[in-house]
């Protein structure tokens, strides 16, 4: 059984076990988070509609970054040039439990 899950602005496919980053919220290392779902599928029975008691309760491993993003700006003949660098906060979540 799998659940497509929105986290933040990014909805992702999860199964029990899974671990997954998403954007960093407020929450701390070992608590619990729950996360609406959008689809479920088990086996052969697709669901995508009456999931408003939904969720998938995850739990909060650690805090990580993303990839090193490097923005360069430049523009000819006029001596401008612009270096900047942007590392996305994410947190590793467990998915702990589905339930319908």
């Amino acid at each position: 059984m799998y659940a497509v899950v929105r986290a933040g602005s990014k909805q992702q496919k999860v199964a029990v076990g899974d671990v997954i980053e998403i954007d960093r919220t407020g929450t701390g290392v070992g608590e619990s988070l729950t996360l609406p779902v959008v689809m479920v599928v088990d086996g052969e029975d697709v669901t995508s509609t009456g999931l408003d008691n939904a969720g998938v309760t995850v739990e909060v491993l650690g805090a990580t970054k993303g990839p090193k993003i490097v923005i360069q700006k430049y523009k000819n003949k006029t001596g401008y040039k612009k270096r900047q660098g942007h590392r996305q906060k994410y947190i590793q979540v467990k998915v702990t439990d589905i339930t319908v």
